[in-house]
Parts: C-alpha cells; sequence; structure tokens
C-alpha cells in the first residue's frame, strides 16, 4: 500500500486510497486558494455595484431625480458597471443598477429614476 501526501500541506494522509487531503481545513484551503483570483473578480464587481446601487439610491430619494455627473462623480459613481439597459421606443437608454435607473439629459444632467418592481 502506498502512503500519499497531502495536496495542500504535505502531511502522510491515512484512511481511504482515494484522499487527497489530511483534513477538512486543507481540502477547504486548497480549493479556495484555486478559485481565489476569479472569486475575487465577482467580489470587487459586486461590491463596485453595490456603491452605485447606495449612491443612486441616497440622491432619489423621492423616486425621480435630477444630479449633474459631477456629483455622481463626487460621490464615486462608476458609469463602467450596471446591471441592466432598457431603451424606450422614442430611443432613449436607460441604465440600471438592480432597480435604481439613469437616463442621460443635456448639459451633463442625469434623471434618476426607480422602477417599479
Amino acid at each position: 500500500m502506498t502512503k500519499k501526501n497531502c495536496l495542500e500541506c504535505g502531511e502522510k494522509i491515512t484512511g481511504r486510497i482515494d484522499k487527497k487531503f489530511c483534513s477538512d481545513y486543507c481540502r477547504n484551503t486548497y480549493n479556495n486558494s484555486i478559485a481565489k483570483d476569479s472569486k475575487n473578480l465577482v467580489r470587487n464587481i459586486n461590491n463596485r455595484l453595490k456603491k452605485n446601487y447606495k449612491i443612486l439610491s441616497e440622491l432619489n430619494s423621492s423616486g425621480k431625480t435630477k444630479v449633474s455627473r459631477t456629483k455622481l462623480y463626487d460621490k464615486g459613481f462608476d458609469f463602467q458597471l450596471f446591471t441592466s439597459i432598457y431603451q424606450t421606443k422614442t430611443g432613449n437608454t436607460y441604465f440600471y443598477v438592480y432597480d435604481e435607473g439613469y437616463l442621460a439629459l443635456e448639459n451633463d444632467l442625469f434623471l434618476l429614476i426607480k422602477k417599479e418592481i
């Protein structure tokens, strides 16, 4: 019978012949390190989406508000991140972060709206 070593820490493994790790801790550590980069990407994007959502909802307490691009930028709004786009029949394009949306107007103004769901 051949002795195998843990893929994470290198300790000798006892037990089933198909075991790859000496403990749950080593198994979890190993699997978390493999998926770390993709999990970090998703986590970072979700955090930035949450920040955008918070900014829109704080500025749009009435359900329909006009704000300047500068005010959004000053609060840290990221125009590259949104969850959906809605184009009206008249050609207006609304960008949404979940149920909070915005529409670009003239003179660097934006109309903030809340979608009723």
